[in-house]
Parts: C-alpha cells; sequence; structure tokens
C-alpha cells in the first residue's frame, strides 16, 4: 500500500512570509509601546522629583551664607599654606620669616573662627540633595571627604596654635590681641606638634587635590550639575 506525501500549495510560502512579516510588525510595535510607555514614566518621576523639590523645604544649593564661607575660607586655606610652604624655605630666622609666621597665624586663627561658624552653619542648614543619578558609592565617597575636610580645618589650626605655644610663642592676632597659652612650654610636645601639623596640611592639600577634580569630572564629563549648588550661576 503507498502512502501519499501531501503537496504543499506553490502559495503557502508567499502565506508564510506574509504572516512572518505581520508578526514582526506587531512585535515592533509592542516594542515602540513598551519604550513609549518607560520613557513616559521616566520622564513623569523626573517631574513628580522636581515638583517635589520644589514643594519641599529641601534645597537645591547651598545657602548664599555658606556658599561664601566655602569659597572664602578655601582662599583664605590657599593663602596659608602657600605662606607655610614659602616661609619654611627660608634659611635662618630674617625678620621677613617672623613676619610671615605671623602673618600665618593670624590666617589660621581666622580659619578656625569661620570654620566654627561655619560647622553651626551646616548643622542648622543641611547641604542639598546631589543630584538623582549619582552612584550610591560616589555619594558616600563625597559625604566622607566632606566630614574629612571640616575635621582637617578646625584640627589644623589648633595644631598649629598648640606647636606655638609648646614653643612658647604666644600667637598674638593681627598684632593686637593676645590670646591666651592654654599649655607651658614643652619641647616633647613640640618635637609632636610641629610635624602633626605639618603633615595634616599635606593630607588637606591631596583631600582637596581630589574634591577639585571630582567636582570638574562632574561639571565636565557628567554634566549633572553637582558643582552649581555651590556655584549657582554654573546650570
Amino acid at each position: 500500500m503507498t502512502t501519499s506525501v501531501p503537496t504543499l500549495s506553490p502559495r503557502y510560502p508567499m502565506i508564510l512570509k506574509y504572516h512572518l512579516r505581520n508578526l514582526n510588525e506587531s512585535i515592533l510595535v509592542d516594542a515602540e509601546l513598551c519604550y513609549l510607555r518607560y520613557s513616559q514614566c521616566i520622564a513623569s518621576e523626573a517631574t513628580n522629583n522636581h515638583e517635589r523639590m520644589k514643594n519641599s523645604n529641601t534645597p537645591i544649593r547651598y545657602t548664599t551664607t555658606a556658599i561664601r564661607m566655602h569659597w572664602l575660607v578655601a582662599l583664605l586655606i590657599f593663602a596659608a599654606f602657600g605662606m607655610g610652604w614659602y616661609m619654611t624655605g627660608i634659611p635662618g630666622l630674617t625678620p621677613q620669616k617672623l613676619k610671615l609666621f605671623s602673618w600665618h597665624k593670624w590666617l589660621g586663627v581666622t580659619v578656625f573662627g569661620l570654620a566654627v561658624i561655619r560647622v553651626a552653619w551646616r548643622l542648622l542648614h543641611p547641604a542639598p540633595p546631589l543630584p538623582m543619578g549619582i552612584p550610591r558609592w560616589q555619594q558616600k565617597a563625597a559625604h566622607l571627604v566632606h566630614q574629612l575636610l571640616y575635621v582637617l580645618i578646625i584640627a589644623i589650626p589648633l595644631t598649629g596654635y598648640f606647636y606655638s605655644a609648646a614653643s612658647g610663642i604666644p600667637v598674638v592676632y593681627l598684632g593686637l590681641f593676645k590670646m591666651p597659652m592654654l599649655i607651658e612650654k614643652n619641647d616633647q610636645l613640640k618635637s609632636i606638634l610641629g610635624p602633626t601639623h605639618v603633615w595634616l596640611n599635606y593630607l588637606m592639600a591631596t583631600i582637596v587635590l581630589a574634591h577639585v577634580l571630582a567636582a570638574l569630572k562632574h561639571q565636565l564629563i557628567d554634566r549633572d550639575g553637582t558643582l552649581s549648588r555651590m556655584l549657582p550661576f554654573l546650570k
């Protein structure tokens, strides 16, 4: 008994091709709809976040007072660091070197006073949130860097003051106000405080350099508006 093999209609390839084309078009349409809905959701979420931030008490940048104190303290620290670097390279004990030492101490006292005010202001006025999209590890790193800088801008002037006191040399602020000698002359303590003051300055210089490079990266590469929180004219 012979089994007959059914033959396909000559139109079958055309029908199959037609259905496949329709299937591909349907898949593309579904994909486009999904992408459109996803984009709408993202846009809606961004709008909602913006509205929540605008309607809440959370600032989108630092306060004017915080911005001014930030740059003033930064300029004073750069001046004090540069002056300290230069004066320690002057050989001997010349009148110019003594004058620079006095100016350096005055800058340190000023930085310390402004640092205390700034920390108090920060406690009363929280920092604005970082832009959306910044990875969690970068947010934690930024927070750590800020905490370290706050510690250093207070610790460095204190070590400088106590180093001067341990050397038996009073600090006369602006040549007018003699500050109290909280410790007596102590050569052993002097030998510890001197190098500590120097290396804390180097540590701060390293952290500040990393801080500046990170800020430039966010402004020039990421373009996420991080720097505009401290420089509002940058958009």
